[in-house]
């Protein structure tokens, strides 16, 4: 989390950006809030897409959190691995415009396809470091940063179905904060992949608003 909060924060200086809105998918969106609680001046606002809740999480980022301690270990040995030179000797690139039309194309077929692509660890894993892997997913399957810190305007945007969280505790949660929007789409949870342009709509209203919107 810190490097992902240090890369945001230098891709805002190389743009020198003072305040953006940061928008993030999934693991994305925690590390958005994370960004904004470290970052406060730097936040004009978050776009949360499908943010994940620890309390919240279902199916195999359930299992995750349960396992949290083990992959931990793991992956701190790993790292061991790696840094004597002991890496797997492979991995395959993964073409995510491809994944996407392929996935796109097959969900007019079958719901299961689509989660059998997003939500398999096993097509993770294969295409990504498993140190990286590792800790991406203590990353996610440890939860949101305190919300309680979060004070600039927030739209979120969640699944009808919920795949991965409970998407009625995730609003619930959500709507504590003192100034978001909850819009909710007709999707699993990969909103980009499933509803593209309902997401670009509804981000761009949004975005045309609070640009015309009193600063505080």
């Amino acid at each position: 989390m810190d490097e992902w909060c240090a890369d945001l924060a230098a891709v805002l200086e190389a743009e020198r950006v003072e305040r953006a809105v940061v928008a993030g998918h999934c693991l994305g969106a925690n590390v958005a809030v994370e960004f904004a609680r470290r970052n406060p001046d730097a936040v004009r606002g978050l776009v949360l897409i499908e943010p994940i809740l620890r309390d919240a999480l279902r199916g195999s980022l359930s299992a995750a959190a349960w396992l949290r301690p083990l992959s931990a270990v793991v992956a701190r040995l790993v790292r061991a691995l790696n840094a004597l030179g002991i890496h797997r000797r492979r991995v395959p690139p993964l073409d995510l415009v491809a994944l996407d039309r392929e996935t796109r194309a097959a969900m007019s077929q079958a719901r299961e396809t689509l989660v059998r692509r997003y939500a398999s660890p096993w097509l993770d894993l294969a295409t990504t470091p498993t140190g990286a892997y590792l800790q991406s997913l203590m990353a996610v399957s440890r939860g949101l940063a305190d919300l309680g810190a979060i004070r600039v305007p927030v739209l979120a945007l969640l699944s009808t179905g919920g795949a991965l969280s409970d998407p009625v505790l995730t609003e619930r949660r959500l709507r504590a904060l003192p100034n978001c929007r909850v819009v909710r789409l007709a999707a699993d949870h990969w909103i980009p992949t499933e509803q593209p342009e309902a997401m670009r709509t509804a981000i761009e209203a949004w975005c045309t608003e609070l640009a015309t919107a009193v600063r505080p």
